[in-house]
């Protein structure tokens, strides 16, 4: 089957991406948090493709939604939290031979290697399990962590100390040493253990990964010590000494210390694309499970040079194995009403299961495809659990003769929650309910949205906490979840609420009172402001004041031109919403974005509803990571051609600095870095009298900060 046609104009891209941001967000809180995965591997992985492949298609709105940059899930309040030294990254994936040569095309230009500079590549199973990491000090095991979000996991060294196949001393190894891996748990283990499960009468687990997974994660580590663990090692995080210059070098030397690894095989492009069909073909007589293989640059400076995008290495991919289809019956069409008032169909399934997970519902996405598809309720379907939405149908497979009498979709005309009017505005794909913060269900959306992990992250306050709170008068805007702690009695009269619940709840809504910029505003809500956007723009103006600034003048300026124009003046709107952008002067975010920031703005019951927050909270200023330089804080300007390194590398070389780089040059501009070919940006840089500077230059700049 062909792939779906990407979206056809940027507010269809929009309404997309937030599906399946939705989609993702309840996949990583399900399989990292929860060890109850509610979709496989493969299926998630087709979820995040089809987020990059918007994305790519439609650059302009690139990181508008939180889609594609999340890593696991926040840890469990159940565990102490660790923060990892370096972050424990994710691997963007390849589909097919083609995804893994234009992988290697994207290190290639990145490092502007020539083409008959050999590239030599490791390829290794992907093992599925749980991703944990070792921290070794002078030897001895004194820290073991989940990969949780990526930066803060659980601690779960007791635990680890019973894995049989983990060493808990080292003999001559750097004072500190990260080594990482899988926790897993072989088949013919994984099947004895859940006929003994299934005999004492406890619960029997869905598949190897989620046992090994529900296994560590025991707050009694006589139970992990119980179940047949084990653990392969496939890197590390830091280290103060690396005992070889290749990924390949320094696995074997885990390997001789006592770790398993997965045996990896070194060679060119087309050894690891062989190794990969090899390992398909023999899947099924491993004595584990895989979902795919891993490739990696073996040469560890290429790989410092390549660095990360987002939460994922440029210097490794994933060549996942394909996914799986079904058939069974739509049972019905329902309808859910999101933040913004966007409905979005969802498929009712008679339950299905597709590779060891029962599948019982599917998006529809919009009229538009369930018109496409022509699915009428009580239609066979073929679904399948990875593609381009996860999970998808791909077609109606009932015989004709019984499909034409089967009733035809009508598209809701309004709101199965407020019954406002639903209505689809000229060139929008989506039906949106028309009652605005009238309707219960925006209302409640964005307070879930308020609380998720990647915005203020109070832990214990679900949508059924905040559906309750919410029919009781009790939260009717974001700041009133600070005011709960007045209601401690009665909520604790509440059925299910015992007192240890409720101060955890507390103590986690005190604890979440100081938030940074970036976090904050990727809560707020605001259409096309996901968490790449917010991060950007928080870096970028770094304090709440310097943004509110930034907001007073974006709506002043819309609220003075846009009352001036006629209904049909839309190349007009267009070239206001051009100029909002460049008053805001961050690389990625567009007129959409300057557009969607002015509207939110606009609106009094918005701003009200930020000041109350603002009086219960603590906005911190914007910290990133970086090394301190003498570029800190200032903004560049990469134009013409550089000759030693790719623009991408001296893009995110910058970044690492503490720079911002801007795609434009203006009076905010501190230093052009001009190459063969400057033009336009090279002259205005001169007639402002800005710095100007090469590339040989810049190089130097990079090299004495490192």
């Amino acid at each position: 089957m062909k792939p779906k046609r990407l979206p056809a104009t940027k507010k269809a891209a929009r309404s997309e991406l937030a599906a399946l941001a939705e989609q993702i967000e309840a996949a990583n809180t399900a399989y990292h948090q929860d060890d109850d995965p509610i979709m496989t591997d493969a299926a998630y992985d087709a979820l995040v493709a089809r987020a990059r492949a918007i994305e790519e298609a439609f650059p302009e709105i690139a990181g508008a939604e939180a889609a594609i940059g999340a890593v696991g899930a926040a840890p469990s309040s159940r565990f102490t939290k660790v923060t990892h030294a370096l972050p424990m990254l994710s691997l963007d994936n390849a589909f097919s031979a083609e995804d893994m040569r234009d992988f290697l095309g994207r290190v290639r230009r990145f490092l502007s290697l020539p083409d008959n500079e050999p590239v030599e590549i490791l390829a290794e199973p992907k093992i599925d399990g749980l991703a944990i990491s070792l921290r070794y000090e002078t030897g001895a095991l004194v820290q073991a962590a989940t990969r949780g979000d990526g930066r803060v996991g659980e601690d779960i060294t007791q635990n680890v100390r019973t894995i049989r196949d983990i060493p808990h001393q080292l003999e001559n190894v750097p004072d500190v040493l990260e080594v990482r891996g899988e926790v897993y748990m072989r088949k013919a283990d994984f099947a004895e253990l859940n006929a003994r499960q299934s005999h004492a009468g406890e619960k029997v687990f869905a598949n190897p990964r989620n046992s090994a997974a529900g296994s560590l994660r025991q707050l009694d580590a006589s139970i992990t010590a119980s179940r047949p663990l084990r653990f392969f090692a496939y890197g590390w995080g830091e280290i103060s000494a690396r005992p070889g210059t290749r990924q390949s070098e320094i696995m074997a030397w885990l390997e001789r210390l006592g770790f398993e690894t997965t045996g990896p095989v070194l060679g060119d492009v087309d050894a690891a694309l062989a190794m990969y069909e090899d390992t398909a073909l023999k899947r099924g007589d491993l004595p584990f499970d895989i979902d795919g293989v891993v490739y990696k640059v073996d040469r560890l400076d290429w790989q410092d040079r390549l660095g990360q995008v987002g939460r994922a290495p440029r210097w490794a991919i994933a060549h996942k194995f394909p996914a799986e289809r079904a058939v069974t019956r739509l049972e019905r069409i329902d309808v859910q009403v999101g933040r913004t008032g966007k409905l979005t169909p969802v498929a009712r399934l008679e339950p299905v299961t597709v590779g060891g997970v029962v599948v019982t519902s599917a998006t529809l996405h919009n009229e538009d495809e369930i018109e496409r598809l022509d699915v009428r309720e009580g239609d066979l379907v073929e679904l399948q659990r990875a593609g381009d939405v996860i999970p998808q149908i791909l077609k109606v497979v009932t015989e004709e003769s019984d499909h034409i009498d089967l009733t035809v979709f009508m598209p809701w005309e309004h709101c199965p929650v407020c019954n406002a009017m639903a209505v689809r505005e000229p060139g929008e794909v989506d039906r949106r309910c028309t009652g605005g913060l009238t309707c219960e269900a925006q209302r409640v959306e964005r307070l879930k949205h308020f609380v998720q992990r990647r915005a203020i992250d109070i832990d214990g306050l679900g949508e059924q906490s905040i559906r309750l709170f919410f029919e009781r008068g009790w939260l009717g805007s974001p700041a009133d979840i600070f005011r709960l702690a007045g209601r401690e009695t009665e909520i604790s009269a509440l059925e299910g609420w015992g007192a240890q619940s409720v101060r955890n709840l507390l103590e986690s809504i005190e604890e979440s009172r100081e938030r940074p910029l970036s976090r904050f505003l990727f809560a707020l809500g605001i259409r096309h402001v996901g968490e790449i956007t917010a991060r950007d723009l928080a870096r970028a103006y770094r304090s709440w004041s310097d943004l509110e600034a930034l907001l007073d003048a974006l709506a002043q300026r819309k609220n003075a031109f846009e009352p001036t124009l006629g209904e049909g003046d839309d190349k007009a709107r267009q070239r206001l919403n051009e100029s909002l952008a460049a008053d805001i002067d961050v690389a990625g975010i567009g007129p959409e974005v300057a557009a969607a920031l002015a509207d939110f703005w606009i609106e009094t019951h918005n701003r009200d509803v930020v000041q109350d927050l603002i009086s219960v909270m603590n906005i911190q200023d914007e910290v990133f990571e970086s090394k301190p330089s003498s570029v800190s804080g200032k903004t560049i300007v990469f134009t013409g051609t550089l000759e030693a390194i790719s623009r991408d590398e001296a893009k995110a070389q910058a970044e690492r600095l503490g720079a911002k780089v801007s795609g434009s040059v203006s009076g905010k501009t501190d230093i052009v870095v001009a190459g063969p070919g400057a033009g336009s940006k090279l002259k205005k840089a001169e007639s402002l009298g800005l710095e100007i500077i090469d590339e040989a230059a810049w190089l130097s700049i990079v090299s004495q900060a490192n």
